[in-house]
């Protein structure tokens, strides 16, 4: 307290000439209309620039609570698009009842992203969902954008994924407007760029095009994007064409996984079993 007088004892004739400006600059404010209104203007703006900033930090710090969010709505949506397009399919043959069990066979649940190798022959991911919560070896992973993977192993909490950007890993894919069945296979070299394998030269492949999930498939629901023809290609000497696309995926920016659970797999894999063992 003895301090504080002493400040003010010292520096008395600054406070009072301090204390004068401030109350000049008060009176010519209030006692004259056009500083008061620049003062008004002046304060306003000052004081939205401050609020603006102020919500924009507290906007950054709720962004994981903000992906999270959309992740899951996302989840939601991707099963409603997955019902509406079995329920629907296109080139509806006459007479053909679709089945709604069928239809609805697919759920997700939202995963985060912990580790994403993108740099090696073989990569893989890792998610921060498990066997805990429902997720099983074998299972299709996609991303808002497209085709991520799919899940090798679980522990309770963690699940390693086999990227696409994996030399061993194989998705069948249907370009939308020839409606061309063929394979993605990554070559191992450029995350960006992954080929579209046993596409007939025979059929119109147009630049441009997109490729996604066939129907043949009981991992992936249909029509997930997995990437855009970059390149086509023709050897002479072969009856297939060499496509590139571009993937959908950015898996350099990878943060949040859908992983896909076909409820209806282990009944198919079963009646597929019958038919194998009755070949033997």
């Amino acid at each position: 307290m003895l301090q504080l007088v002493d400040f003010v004892v010292r520096n008395r004739f600054f406070l009072v000439f301090v204390l004068l400006e401030v109350l000049s600059a008060w009176m010519i404010v209030r006692n004259n209309t056009y500083w008061g209104a620049t003062y008004f203007n002046t304060s306003n703006y000052y004081v939205a620039k401050t609020l603006a900033f102020s919500n924009s930090v507290r906007d950054y710090t709720k962004l994981d609570e903000i992906n999270a969010d959309l992740a899951s709505e996302n989840a939601h949506l991707h099963a409603q698009v997955a019902r509406l397009s079995q329920t629907n399919p296109s080139q509806l043959p006459a007479g053909y009842v679709p089945d709604s069990a069928f239809a609805a066979r697919f759920s997700y649940t939202v995963a985060k992203v912990v580790d994403n190798e993108t740099n090696k022959a073989n990569n893989v991911i890792t998610i921060d969902k498990g066997t805990a919560h429902g997720i099983k070896p074998g299972m299709g992973v996609i991303s808002a954008t497209g085709v991520v993977g799919k899940v090798r192993f679980c522990s309770e909490h963690y699940s390693v994924i086999t990227s696409i950007l994996h030399s061993n890993f194989m998705v069948s894919s249907k370009l939308v407007r020839s409606k061309e069945i063929g394979y993605a296979k990554w070559d191992g070299k450029d995350p960006n760029l992954i080929d579209m394998i046993d596409v007939s030269k025979y059929t119109k492949v147009f630049k441009g095009d997109s490729a996604v999930t066939s129907d043949q498939n009981s991992v992936f629901p249909p029509n997930i994007m997995v990437g855009k023809v970059q390149s086509v290609a023709v050897n002479p000497n072969q009856t297939f064409y060499n496509i590139v696309l571009k993937l959908a995926t950015d898996f350099r920016n990878l943060s949040y996984v859908y992983v896909v659970q076909n409820h209806q797999l282990v009944e198919q894999e079963n009646l597929k079993a019958r038919t194998i063992e009755l070949k033997k």
